[in-house]
């Protein structure tokens, strides 16, 4: 009896979003987790559960410990060890950045900073500094902004870049929406800061726009000169 309860129970969980392996691996990684290592039928239907209400997997690792608990029907210990496998997660996959570090291609950037902010809900605007060798001499947070828009200004920009002497400059920004598509702001934004480090003297090497699966080169897509790393 208490077997067909959970199977129904799962049933009636079911997402009425299609599924496909991505979906399915998220799902079976979930039960393990809440099943604390065994895919019991009640763990199965709380991930389904939960992926239905948050909708993906990034929407839930920006979910606080409340609301996993209470959206996704969890005991406190269930919650607790998915906050925590999901926070682990993220800090096994972001490599911190170190001065003297080079970057070879524009992969390596968004290897480097996709989990830094696959769970951010604002835009976060980043200039990279570098030096004659496009080694790192640091990076810098230009602007945090709203949920889909962050103000930047080359005068901003190029100051903090003057300051470290640096050669070239690599900016990258995530969309939290996930898609990385440039929008017409981003754009134009990209031009002015071009034509800034054109009169400075101060290469612009990528502009990277960050998405949850993939990125947008400015340079891989041919929009900028003067752009080999």
């Amino acid at each position: 009896m208490r077997e067909r309860i959970g199977a129904e129970a799962e049933s009636s969980e079911k997402c009425e979003e299609p599924g496909g392996p991505e979906r399915d691996g998220i799902l079976a990684l979930l039960s393990t987790v809440l099943g604390l290592g065994r895919d019991s039928l009640s763990a199965s239907a709380s991930a389904r559960r939960l992926l239905k209400n948050f909708g993906t997997a990034a929407a839930l690792t920006q979910a606080s410990l409340e609301e996993i608990r209470v959206r996704g029907k969890l005991s406190p210990r269930q919650a607790s060890s998915l906050r925590a496998a999901l926070l682990l997660g993220q800090r096994l996959c972001s490599s911190p950045l170190k001065p003297g570090e080079k970057f070879s291609n524009s992969r390596d950037i968004f290897r480097c900073y996709r989990a830094r902010f696959f769970a951010a809900s604002k835009e976060h605007f980043f200039s990279l500094h570098l030096n004659s060798k496009n080694r790192l001499i640091r990076e810098v947070l230009v602007s945090v902004g709203s949920l889909s828009t962050s103000v930047v200004h080359p005068r901003e920009v190029f100051a903090a870049a003057i300051r470290d002497s640096a050669a070239a400059v690599l900016f990258l920004h995530n969309h939290p929406s996930g898609d990385p598509t440039p929008s017409k702001e981003d754009r134009e934004c990209t031009e002015r800061l071009c034509r800034a480090g054109r009169i400075l003297g101060i290469r612009v090497l990528d502009h990277i726009i960050l998405g949850h699966d993939e990125y947008f080169s400015f340079a891989d897509a041919g929009l900028l000169t003067d752009t080999e790393l």
